[in-house]
């Protein structure tokens, strides 16, 4: 019997590794048109395009034309877009936010549901990712998620969010774990240049475990759990600065730099071991994929996070 289990593990192996996710953030402030043929879809499963946001009072979302060939470039290779909406704007902009919460009342927020699954089929996205976060949470984020679900799911596309366990993540009631057909953690962010003196690793193997283990522990299920990772890494001392480092900044920068997860006077980050003990995490936890912010922030050939990523995530290389 023993003998037969095992058989069977190694039959079933490549088919749990090929459902795990990968989804990369593909910012709209780059030029998408570009980079969309830069991007090796092969090791992707979604790309979410941030941000776009309601642009007026009737909820109307903004859009860039240049997302067009992502979009239709993306597909043809087998990768479902999705629209995010949110970001940081919506938590640090007073006006875009007071927008969203006058959208988001019991009068209004049929009316803008309805406009945002209309805007997801007319422009051929395959659904939605709500990145609705910290200061952007209020009362009504439950019914927002419930009325999209119900909106969205009608016409055939996918609803996702994303969120943080330290910004905003205690006002994300659990009913919502349902509604998601997965959940991006941003695991990252536990240190930055909003405290220059408390310098760090933002992102460490610890903090991703802990980060998955409160949402598990409120119910969402291991299946829904997407791992977000970090392409990118803060600044502290000499190398502080109001901003973050790209993953490929950094080893334009300091030779080797793949091999580490800290540099120079004193940049922290994820580099190649890092990424692929957290690839490793997924697998063995039977969580359902990673997410990657920012993909153009990754570097191409053997130096990559992706593909470090990949090989893990779809038995290329043996956790």
């Amino acid at each position: 019997m023993k003998y037969w289990g095992i058989l069977w593990l190694t039959f079933l192996a490549p088919v749990l590794h090929a459902e795990s996710k990968i989804v990369a953030y593909v910012p709209n402030w780059v030029d998408t048109k570009s980079f969309s043929q830069k991007i090796d879809y092969q090791k992707l499963t979604h790309i979410n395009i941030a941000f776009e946001n309601p642009k007026n009072s009737d909820g109307d979302l903004s859009f860039n034309a240049k997302n067009e060939i992502l979009i239709t470039t993306a597909q043809s290779n087998h990768v479902q877009v999705l629209v995010s909406i949110g970001g940081g704007a919506a938590s640090s902009n007073k006006i875009l936010q007071e927008r969203y919460f006058d959208l988001l009342t019991e009068g209004k927020r049929a009316g803008f549901v309805s406009r945002m699954a209309d805007y997801v089929v007319a422009h051929h996205f395959d659904g939605l990712d709500v990145d609705i976060e910290g200061p952007s949470i209020n009362k009504d984020y439950g019914a927002l998620i419930n009325d999209l679900s119900a909106a969205l799911k009608a016409k055939g596309k996918l609803l996702t969010a994303a969120v943080s366990k330290g910004y905003g993540g205690a006002k994300v009631p659990n009913s919502v774990f349902d509604q998601f057909d997965f959940v991006n953690i941003m695991a990252y962010d536990g240190a930055g240049y909003w405290s220059p003196n408390s310098p760090g690793q933002h992102s460490s193997m610890e903090f991703a475990r802990n980060n998955v283990k409160y949402w598990l522990d409120r119910g969402l299920p291991k299946g829904k759990a997407i791992l977000g990772v970090p392409f990118y890494g803060y600044g502290f001392g000499e190398a502080f600065r109001k901003g973050d480092y790209s993953y490929a900044a950094i080893l334009a920068k300091y030779p080797g730099a793949e091999n580490k997860d800290e540099v120079g006077d004193k940049i922290w980050y994820n580099g190649m071991p890092t990424i692929r003990a957290k690839s490793e995490y997924v697998v063995s936890e039977g969580l359902g994929g990673m997410m990657i912010w920012s993909l153009d922030y990754d570097v191409p050939g053997e130096r990559s996070l992706l593909s470090t990523m990949h090989k893990v995530l779809h038995g290329e290389s043996t956790p």
